[in-house]
């Protein structure tokens, strides 16, 4: 029996663009138990034999066909597999439904490799994400998944395969920074030795930090039909993902009395036209994360929300668009409540609240923009596996 471990010398999460590391031992975990060690009795052990290994990464969608019409013509490599036992098709998983949108060139980790009864073998598997592949996401009408997949054979065996998923994240404009970034950092005199290059994943982190960082007030001013109900400031309208998002609601020039309010983080999927089952373009909401709170009276609040880190920052494919938007309520009254003094005269009792209230409720969209963040403040969070194992008897 061989044992496969595989183990991702990195996290699992990833940035379009960067590497893919991935250490692949092969181990004969068989024991003779019936050796006997004296030299007229001494038999060789017998090795194991593998026939061959391979290593590849791909990018697998599944899509609603309800609401999405994705082409129907399978791709060369689904047309290419033969049987399900004897091919190797590491696009393919047990009862998956889909279409393979990214396929890495397989690489050959070896060929007839023979163990002796307690002897390893380690390989390391790399590959480079290209920067033009969709993010994964797991929608409501479209999912996009990575794995890393390692395939082994014995021969007159059926293939075994072993898969590790992993998380991909693209920052838009990430290759025009790093040309630059190369381009600043290549010295003019030819006798100066060349500065030492920054990796894929550092200058992503530079550039993530200059698009989010800086802070440039803007101000709303929410009106109704009655006239202004509160001035909301928004520090910045770029996020990354685990930052909080910040603002402030100013009720002192109100004119029409503020009861109570609440703000929603929510994703908007928009699966395109062209893409849609129907041929007009789909929209699903789903909220993230809530603030509510009661404002009556109040002269100035905050907004605190923080952004979780395992949802998908804005995209857009050839099928779907993901945006994000802050979702803000506001439970407004027609009824003028007048506000109790600081001092309540003697043997008036507690000031109480009216019981009934007419209210109006009243909605308004604001767009922003959510970005990744380091793919180990995301990993930390998933507590994904970088490692698996698989037995091949």
């Amino acid at each position: 029996m061989i044992e496969v471990q595989a183990k991702l010398l990195r996290d699992v999460v990833y940035v379009a663009g960067d590497s893919v590391e991935c250490l692949v031992t092969f181990i004969n975990k068989r024991a003779d138990a019936n050796v006997d060690e004296r030299p007229e009795n001494c038999v060789k052990p017998t090795p194991e034999n593998l026939a061959w290994a391979s290593a590849q990464i791909h990018c697998h969608c599944s899509v609603d066909e309800a609401k999405v019409h994705f082409p129907k013509s399978p791709s060369q490599e689904q047309m290419a597999t033969g049987s399900k036992d004897t091919s190797f098709i590491p696009c393919r998983g047990e009862g998956e439904k889909g279409y393979v949108v990214f396929s890495s060139k397989p690489k050959i980790l070896f060929c007839d490799l023979r163990l002796l009864p307690g002897e390893s073998k380690s390989f390391v598997y790399r590959e480079t994400i290209p920067s033009s592949v969709p993010p994964s996401y797991k929608g409501q009408a479209v999912r996009y998944a990575y794995k890393v997949t390692i395939g082994a054979q014995k021969v007159n065996a059926r293939i075994c395969l072993l898969r590790i998923p992993i998380k991909v994240f693209v920052v838009e404009g990430l290759m025009e920074a790093l040309k630059e970034r190369l381009a600043r950092a290549a010295p003019n005199n030819p006798f100066l030795p060349s500065a030492s290059r920054q990796s894929v994943l550092e200058v992503a982190v530079d550039f993530l930090e200059d698009l989010t960082s800086r802070r440039r007030p803007s101000y709303y001013n929410v009106t109704h039909q009655n006239g202004r109900v509160v001035r909301f400031c928004l520090l910045k309208t770029s996020f990354r993902l685990g930052e909080d998002i910040v603002g402030t609601f100013d009720f002192s020039e109100a004119t029409v009395p503020c009861v109570q309010y609440s703000v929603t983080l929510q994703s908007e999927e928009e699966v395109l036209g062209a893409a849609s089952a129907s041929g007009e373009a789909i929209l699903s909401t789903l909220g993230h994360c809530k603030q509510h709170a009661f404002c009556l009276h109040l002269r100035t609040t905050h907004l605190h929300l923080p952004v979780p880190l395992h949802v998908t920052p804005s995209f857009a494919s050839d099928i779907v668009e993901l945006r994000w938007k802050l979702h803000f309520e506001f439970v407004m009254t027609t009824s003028p409540i007048t506000m109790p003094g600081l001092r309540l005269p003697p043997g008036s009792g507690d000031w109480a609240p009216p019981e009934v209230l007419d209210v109006q409720t009243m909605v308004w969209d604001l767009p922003i923009c959510l970005f990744p963040t380091h793919p180990g403040h995301v990993s930390s969070a998933l507590k994904a596996p970088s490692q698996m194992s698989l037995q091949i008897c």
